[in-house]
């Protein structure tokens, strides 16, 4: 009885910081999809993301319960914690299975986004279309064409192929760049693709292991307030 007080106070701690965990994972994927919502369609995507923000809302009062039933015991107190907890639960392994899904489907749609956009990519080596889908991302993660800038002249259906990338292909420390091909020296050496990956990858599996981890603890901190629920048993059913 002793050990499950313990525990459960330290459980309590672990939830509060737990939160701050989760509302960094949860707005990291939501912000993730948000700025690029040209290349995923499907808004319901972030909703591994709100699932964390709402279990992180849930945390604080499972850990203060958490941390006054290790002090002192009541009933009320108990039952509303099991329910939390079970609520957590229910919480966690949902983000975790939706964070494994759609990381898994989303990388197989990004080539296919991207090689659309570029395929559809009208510029001329007098002209950079800044405000254009490819060259914000190409800007934003300092990158080039799908795999490398030769993706720009595989794009055969343009009508007007010039011997240049767009410029948002340059690096940043090349500010004279424009994207001739006899300086390809001064291009972003990594493909979108590859960057696009790695931060999917990154914000869904932060999701899915905090989830896991999350769910240990809830499950630790259920065994020790029914240890605790045995030594105070209900004597009413009104709290059920």
């Amino acid at each position: 009885r002793f050990f499950a007080q313990y525990l459960l106070r330290f459980l309590g701690f672990i939830f509060w910081g737990t939160a701050a965990v989760q509302v960094f994972g949860g707005v990291l994927a939501i912000l993730m999809f948000k700025n690029y919502s040209y290349l995923f369609q499907e808004s319901y995507l972030s909703l591994p993301g709100w699932l964390a923000l709402t279990s992180a809302l849930v945390l604080l009062p499972t850990g203060v319960l958490a941390v006054s039933i290790s002090v002192k015991c009541s009933r009320n107190r108990q039952g509303t914690l099991m329910y939390l907890l079970v609520l957590l639960l229910c919480l966690e392994m949902s983000s975790a299975a939706l964070a494994h899904s759609y990381s898994v489907r989303t990388a197989s749609q990004l080539e296919s986004t991207m090689g659309y956009l570029i395929h559809h990519h009208n510029w001329t080596c007098s002209q950079d279309p800044a405000n254009s889908a490819v060259d914000v991302i190409q800007r934003k993660l300092q990158c080039c064409g799908v795999h490398n800038y030769t993706d720009w002249l595989k794009a055969s259906s343009s009508w007007y192929r010039p011997h240049c990338v767009p410029e948002s292909c340059c690096k940043e420390e090349h500010s004279h760049c424009r994207g001739d091909l006899g300086h390809v020296e001064q291009f972003s050496d990594k493909g979108c693709l590859k960057k696009l990956e790695d931060q999917l990858c990154f914000a869904m599996l932060y999701i899915f292991w905090c989830c896991i981890v999350l769910s240990i603890f809830e499950l630790l901190a259920a065994v020790s307030n029914g240890i605790l629920m045995r030594h105070q048993p209900f004597r009413e059913l009104r709290i059920l």
